[in-house]
């Protein structure tokens, strides 16, 4: 009996961390896709599909264009978490692959406002539109692979693994980037060069796929489709049950998005136009910092599972908002050296809040909602958050030429993000299989509703 309890041990073992590693590989791939958008955005996409605008304008309107896929990430959300609380987790995040890695490298093909004219530009707004929605369904659900397939006591060391992989593919975005801008011209790199980290995504996609179709079904989903507990209506039952949480965590989210795209999207557009650094300069310090970001999402990870996931939350958004300050200082002196300190700091307050998150998220919200839960959160905080953050940094810049504007923007978000979280529950001891008490009453009302359906 002992042999066997212990080859169940090892099996359940080796199912985890397949699982961690599909999570993490799935991710990396869709966030590489979402990146190298938001760097050619800063970088080229002004002069490719909006060359008739002055160039703080074309900047302006291709950072718009980024903030187009936060709008599509809450639908994606809604219409994956749907089907992913009602036909399973596996199933959506192979779908979610697709939609991204297709939408990805047709951006990669897009002629430009040179050759079709301003229909470059809004096929460009619709394969960005798609982008949302494929990353909209990525996030809940690859965290969800993790967490309900972790033990409790490790729920946050192998939620972390999903939580890497966006580091990975920013280091990989920025990295291909780096290796183009650095080995062609500025003609070269704006005539074909910008499009060869789109075109080659469809490679990663391909491994993210066969390794995805490898991985179980979590095993609590499949205890709710065996007990027939699955809700009806996802979203709507999610909304009814767990309005103030939805509310909340999106808010707790708000910083979170903002204060990334700030650190690698508005920080690379405000050193290469307003402070006239070298695009080479600040990739660099970019790539440092998400280093230090990829350190320490597992580190404050593992720690939340001792800890909680909430203290930890309450002190990155903290230190976040403070830092914003010095951080701009420290941009302002023009020194590649401090501007790669600000950062990297930037970067390890943010892993206190991303870390803990993917598991914070997944137990605010029973089984049967979890998927949509977790998704439409987190996709409202990256609306309210980051859709507009780079363009309304830039704006504020415009309009006060001075940084401390950007500093003060950054501390009002990290204010709504520490008074949200605060108001949310601890949840690193929460039990996910059990049904909540919140949801007995819709589960009831399904029962009796499906009774009389049956009667008559």
């Amino acid at each position: 009996m002992e042999k066997l309890a212990d080859e169940d041990v090892r099996r359940e073992t080796r199912e985890i961390r397949k699982v961690a590693f599909a999570s993490f590989i799935g991710t990396a791939i869709e966030f590489y896709d979402f990146y190298i958008y938001g760097t050619a955005a800063a970088l080229v996409f002004g002069t490719v599909f909006f060359p008739e605008l002055s160039s703080v304008s074309g900047t302006l309107a291709a950072l718009a264009t980024f903030g187009v896929a936060f709008f599509a990430r809450p639908l994606g959300g809604v219409i994956f978490g749907h089907y992913g609380d009602k036909v399973g987790r596996k199933t959506m995040l192979i779908f979610s692959l697709l939609l991204m890695g297709l939408s990805t490298f047709l951006v990669g093909l897009l002629p430009g406002y040179a050759t079709i004219g301003v229909a470059a530009a809004v096929l460009l707004v619709i394969l960005r539109f798609l982008q949302g929605i494929g990353l909209g369904g990525e996030w809940g659900g690859a965290v969800l692979m993790a967490a309900e397939h972790a033990p409790p006591s490790k729920r946050g060391f192998y939620t972390s693994f999903p939580q890497v992989g966006p580091s990975i593919g920013f280091l990989l975005s920025n990295g291909s980037f780096l290796l183009l801008t650095a080995t062609l011209s500025k003609e070269q790199f704006a005539s074909w060069g910008w499009r060869m980290p789109f075109l080659l995504s469809i490679v990663l996609v391909g491994i993210g796929l066969f390794i995805r179709a490898r991985v179980a079904e979590t095993p609590v989903f499949k205890r709710v489709m065996e007990t027939r507990t699955e809700a009806r209506v996802p979203v709507m039952d999610m909304v009814r049950t767990y309005p103030l949480v939805l509310a909340l965590a999106s808010g707790a989210a708000i910083l979170v998005f903002g204060f990334f795209y700030i650190l690698t999207v508005f920080s690379v557009s405000y050193g290469t136009t307003n402070l006239g650094l070298p695009n080479t300069t600040m990739l660099y310090c970019t790539i440092i910092s998400i280093v230090f970001m990829s350190i320490g999402v597992p580190i404050f990870a593992v720690l939340s599972d001792s800890v909680g996931r909430r203290n930890i939350y309450l002190v990155g958004s903290a230190l976040a908002g403070l830092w914003a300050f010095p951080m701009f200082w420290l941009f302002d002196t023009k020194n590649p050296a401090f501007i790669a300190l600000a950062l990297s700091v930037g970067m390890v307050f943010f892993a206190m809040m991303y870390g803990p998150m993917a598991a914070f998220f997944s137990e605010l919200f029973g089984t049967r909602v979890r998927y949509s839960g977790a998704s439409v959160s987190y996709s409202l905080g990256g609306i309210l958050g980051a859709a507009l953050a780079p363009t309304i940094a830039t704006q504020l810049l415009s309009a006060t030429g001075t940084s401390l504007s950007i500093s003060l923007y950054i501390a009002i978000m990290a204010l709504i993000t520490f008074v949200c979280t605060f108001l949310l529950s601890e949840t690193y001891l929460t039990d996910l299989s059990s049904i909540r008490s919140e949801e007995r009453r819709l589960i009831t009302e399904g029962s009796t509703t499906g009774k009389h359906k049956t009667s008559r």
